[in-house]
C-alpha cells in the first residue's frame, strides 16, 4: 500500500489516476479548491477500494498554506510515500499578452505554485529519506508557440525546475517524475476540436501510475508525443517563426 497525496485532485487526469491507485488499495489524500467535488471523488474512491480517501481544501496560490497541507496529509495518511501535483489552468493567451496582471496570475498558478509545492515536498521527503514527487507539466513546455506561449513558458519553467530537483534528490533515493501530456480530452479542453492525437484521461493516468511506480524521470503521454516534440524542437528558428502554430 502506498500513501499518496494528490494536489489538484479534482482535475480529470488526477481523478482518473486516483481511481487506479484506489483499485489497488492505496491510501489517498486529496487536495483541491472545491469541497463538493473533493468529497464526491473521495466517496467514489472508497467504493473502488482506497484504503483511505481524505480531503483538504486548498488554493494553489495560497503558498503560505502549503506546510499545513503537507502536515495534515502526513497526519491522515500516517506518512507519505508519493505525491502527484496535477493542478493548473489553460491560459488565455490573448488576455495574458494584453495584461501583465493576468500574466502574473497564470504564472502563479501554473509555475510558481508548483515550484513552491515541490520545494516543500522535497524538504519533507529529504528528511525521511524516501519518496516520489510526480509533476504534470506539458508537451507545450518544449517550445513556445504563438498560440500559447504564456502557458508554454510556465510549463517550461516547471520542466526545468523538476529537472534540477531530480538531480538534487537522486543521490538521496528520492525520485522526481516529470509528466508531459499532449492533447487530453477533459472539461478544460471541452471547446476544442478533437482529432487523432487526442487522448482520454484514463490512458494518461495509466502512464502516470507506471512512471511513478518505476521512478522514471520523464514521460511523454501518450508515447507518440516524444517523436512529435523532437521534430518541433528541431525545427530551425527561421522556419518555426513562420509557422502558424
Amino acid at each position: 500500500m502506498q500513501r499518496i497525496l494528490i494536489v489538484g485532485a479534482t482535475s480529470a487526469i488526477a481523478e482518473a489516476t486516483a481511481r487506479l491507485f484506489a483499485c489497488r488499495g492505496d491510501a489517498l489524500f486529496l487536495a483541491g479548491r472545491s469541497i463538493e467535488r473533493l468529497q464526491a471523488i473521495a466517496e467514489d474512491l472508497k467504493v473502488r477500494g482506497a484504503k483511505l480517501a481524505d480531503t483538504f481544501v486548498h488554493d494553489a496560490r495560497d503558498f503560505e498554506r502549503i506546510p499545513a497541507l503537507l502536515r495534515t496529509a502526513i497526519e491522515h495518511l500516517g506518512g507519505l510515500d508519493a505525491a502527484l501535483i496535477a493542478h493548473g489552468t489553460l491560459s488565455d493567451q490573448t488576455a495574458c499578452q494584453s495584461s501583465v496582471e493576468q500574466l502574473r496570475e497564470d504564472f502563479d498558478v501554473n509555475a510558481l505554485s508548483v515550484m513552491a509545492l515541490c520545494t516543500n515536498l522535497a524538504n519533507q521527503l529529504e528528511s525521511q529519506g524516501h519518496g516520489v514527487i510526480a509533476v504534470i507539466s506539458s508537451v507545450a513546455g518544449d517550445r513556445g508557440r504563438r498560440s500559447n506561449y504564456v502557458y508554454a513558458s510556465a510549463k517550461a519553467a516547471v520542466t526545468a525546475f523538476t529537472s534540477g530537483l531530480r538531480q538534487r534528490l537522486y543521490p538521496l533515493g528520492i525520485r522526481v517524475v516529470t509528466i508531459k501530456p499532449g492533447l487530453v480530452s477533459t472539461p478544460m479542453t471541452a471547446t476544442f476540436k478533437k482529432g487523432a492525437l487526442w487522448a482520454m484521461p484514463a490512458s494518461v493516468a495509466a502512464d502516470i501510475v507506471r512512471a511513478m511506480d518505476s521512478g522514471k524521470a520523464v514521460i511523454y503521454t501518450p508515447w507518440f508525443w516524444r517523436p512529435i516534440m523532437w521534430i518541433i524542437r528541431s525545427a530551425p528558428e527561421t522556419l518555426f517563426r513562420r509557422l502558424r502554430l
